[in-house]
């Protein structure tokens, strides 16, 4: 997801009048733990593939690319 979509989901989360403030900490706080994972899968997809592109089939197998 880029950047900018990514401060835009945080920001509509910190202007919103619907969530309350613990909502809000845990929706951001769900966000970023969600962009490290990605992070770090994309840096495990790439040393995987750099080992055997056998991996990209691996991965769209399970849904996953």
């Amino acid at each position: 997801m880029p950047k900018e979509k990514i401060e835009e989901i945080k920001i509509a989360i910190v202007e919103s009048d619907m969530l309350s403030e613990n909502e809000k900490s845990q929706s951001i706080k769900h966000l970023e733990e969600w962009i490290t994972e990605d992070r770090a899968f994309g840096l495990i997809y790439d040393e995987l593939l750099g080992i055997n592109e056998i991996f990209q089939e691996i991965f769209k197998e399970l849904g996953l690319v």
